[in-house]
This record gives C-alpha cells, structure tokens and sequence, in this order.
C-alpha cells in the first residue's frame, strides 16, 4: 500500500506529481482555481474539493480522502506566496506580508495541519519567507507548531531550507523555501546537491540545461500566440542567448540603452542553451522573460518541460492560463527527490527504485547560440549616458553557487530551542 496525501493549494499538482513518483498516493486535492481543477480532472482520478480552503471543513477533507485524523501519511501543500515574494518588493517597495489578506491561506494549512495531524507536513513557499528582519511569517509558523505541539499531544519538528532546484537536476534556478516536519520529532535531513558547476564541484553532475529540456521541441516560430508584442518586442533579437537587458548598458558588449540596473533582472531577459532556464513566472508582462532562443514566447509544452511535468500531463486553459499554472507550481523533479528523501528517512519506507524518472535526460551535441541581430532604428534614440541605478538589483549571471549561502540556506529549528 502506498503511503497516502492530503494536498492542499494543489494548483496544477506539480508536488503531487513528484510523490507520486516517489511512490506515494494523492488521496484528496483541495483547489480553487477553476483552470487548475480542470487540469487536474484532465490528468488524474483524485478526489478534488473545488473550493476555497476558507469554506471547506477538516472533516470534508476526511472523509474525501477516506482517512482518519492521525493516519495521512503526508500533508503537502504551498499556500499562494504574494504576500512574501520578492517581486511585491520590486513592484512596491515594501509589501503588507502578514497584514495582507492572502496571507490568510497560511494560517488555513495551519488549520489543516492540527486538524488532520499527519505523519509529516510539507510547506512550500518563496524565499521571501526568510528575508532577514521580515520573517514573519517563519514565525507564525512556529508558534502555531508549538500551539500544536501542545494542544494536541504530539511532536512535530520543523527543517527549514532554500533550495534551488537547479542544483538537484531541474533545468531551471528556481529558488523556493520547504518546511518540512515530522510528528515523531524526527528532524529532517534535506537531500545533498546532485547537479553543479563541473569546474567548481566536479564531484556533481552539471546543471541540466534548457538545451536539455526543450531542444528536441519545434514549435512554431510564427503560431501568433508565440510572437513577442509590446514596445520592446523587437529589441529581443538584438540580445545575447543567455542575456538580459543589461546587455544594452554601458557596462556590457550592446548599445547603451538603459541605466544599469533600472530593471527588474527578467526584463528581456533570454534563454540559453548551455545553462538552466531562469524562474518561470506566473504572470509575465509582455517584456518579462525568459524568452526562447529563437525570439519569441515559450509554448506551453515547452514550460511543462522546463517545469519538469510529464509529457502526457495536459494542461488546460489558454496559454496565459498554462503559463499561471505552470508558473504557481514546484517543479515536480524537485518533489520527487523531497518525496523519496522523506519515505526513508521520516516514514521508515524503503525508496521505490532508484531510477529518478521525472528529470530531462542530458541532450547533446548542443548547437551553437542563434545569430544577433542589431538594434531597430526606432530604439536608436535612446543611445547616450545613462546614471547606473543606486540599487543593487540582481543581474542576468546570478547563478547561485553551491557554497553560497543565498542559494542553499539551511536551519533546522528544534521547537524546544
């Protein structure tokens, strides 16, 4: 019998995906997005309580799973992360965090959790959870597990860590918080890197590549859902693979177009072979990247892969819906190695197998980087000296290194410390 799950704010189910490659059983999905649900009806026989978790009782969650307070296996779920994604930062300056009413959705897996009191809880979140001097919502968090604790007779630890999913063999640095506890008080140890930069760690595998992911990929350069709009569209051709606007700054090898650093880092921001995707996002403007190679939209079959979702998985909607989804989920390669760490060393059940099986095999020979095109008269006019921006923003190269602590930060939080 396979170990079983409560998925909570499942989306498109890139975390069920990834358990249940790891041998595990969804055995209720709670969503409210309507696309999301459709998807996830498309794709998959779980039961699904379409609804707002605010609306929907522990009770209905048990008895749709045909569990019992106590017996679910595992609690997963991401409660949606605007209120702490760095991105609100950019745009505002600031955000409400806690104070926001979005915010809500984490105190409702919260609710789920003393409710259902699962073997092991998953919470998945943007990094902005950590942010030093604004974490508090890590401090909601636990509290509220110590509240449990308590209350409930039981003995949940807690094992925070930012991972970034390149560096365990997703074709895309994509940086994300999981919390991860255990009702026994076993503390979790988080799986080591398995991918990196063969000259730094020559130990591990190198990154898998967006070459690796989509290359064997032909979709249509002209299909008109594809082609790049807006005002900068046409200054896409004129960047680097692997480039973002920074590369028409009086600091890089283009025109000087722009102040450094004035933008956020996925303005224009373009794919390259030979390294990793950059974050997919939910809900891109027209100049936001990453971009194809070839100079236009990603499709959405070529996110799924870059998502690391089945190829048979069939997302529903239009493509901006597709690109929400996608964007809204973990990467399920990533869940799937959390999945198999977790059934040895907090279930006490042996691995499924050892063949990892949602990760992109490596594709060679890598064809050489597409032809630059110069700059478009009509962006012409903005060539000149241009003040560098006093922030100090985040750059296209801003690939996390294995021993850099913004790219792995571990702490494990013992709640009797």
């Amino acid at each position: 019998m396979r170990p079983t799950v409560i998925s909570l704010f499942t989306g498109a189910g890139g975390l069920d995906l990834g358990f249940e490659a790891a041998g595990f059983e969804t055995r209720v999905a709670v969503e409210k997005d309507d696309t999301a649900v459709a998807t996830l009806k498309a794709n998959r026989q779980w039961p699904i309580l379409h609804g707002d978790i605010h609306e929907i009782t522990s009770e209905e969650i048990l008895g749709a799973s045909s569990l019992k307070e106590g017996t679910a296996d595992v609690l997963i779920g991401g409660p949606p992360c605007q209120p702490f994604s760095k991105s609100g930062y950019w745009a505002t300056g600031d955000s409400l965090r806690l104070k926001d009413a979005r915010a809500g959705t984490l105190a409702a897996y919260l609710r789920m959790l003393r409710d259902t009191l699962p073997r092991v809880f998953l919470l998945e979140n943007v990094p902005g959870l950590l942010f030093r001097g604004k974490d508090e919502g890590l401090q909601l968090i636990w509290r509220a597990v110590g509240e449990i604790n308590r209350d409930r007779g039981v003995n949940y630890s807690l094992a925070v860590e930012r991972l970034n999913a390149a560096l365990y063999g997703v074709p895309q640095t994509r940086e994300r918080v999981f919390i991860v506890g255990s009702r026994d008080g076993r503390v979790f140890r988080f799986p080591e890197p398995t991918h990196g930069d063969p000259d730094r760690l020559p130990r591990l595998e190198p990154y898998m590549t967006a070459w690796d992911a989509i290359g064997d990929l032909e979709d249509s350069e002209d299909h008109p859902d594809l082609k790049l709009r807006g005002k900068w569209a046409d200054l896409v051709p004129s960047i680097p693979e692997g480039e973002n606007y920074l590369w028409h700054t009086d600091r890089s090898g283009g025109l000087p177009l722009f102040k450094w650093r004035s933008r956020y880092w996925s303005f224009l921001l373009k794919l390259s072979k030979r390294r990793p995707c950059w974050t997919l996002q939910a809900s891109p403007g027209p100049a936001t990247g990453p971009f194809h190679w070839k100079n236009r939209r990603l499709s959405g079959r070529e996110l799924a892969r870059l998502q690391t979702f089945p190829d048979d998985f069939v997302m529903m909607g239009s493509l901006a819906e597709v690109q929400r989804q996608i964007g809204n989920a973990v990467p399920a390669a990533l869940a799937e190695v959390l999945g198999r760490s977790i059934r040895p060393r907090l279930l006490d059940e042996p691995d499924v197998s050892l063949r990892r099986t949602l990760f992109p095999e490596r594709r060679v020979p890598v064809p050489r980087a597409e032809r630059v095109r110069p700059v478009g008269k009509k962006y012409l006019d903005r060539i000149g000296d241009h003040e560098a921006h006093p922030s100090t923003g985040k750059g296209y190269s801003a690939m996390p290194g294995e021993d850099d602590e913004a790219a792995r930060v571990q702490r494990r939080l013992p709640l009797s410390a």
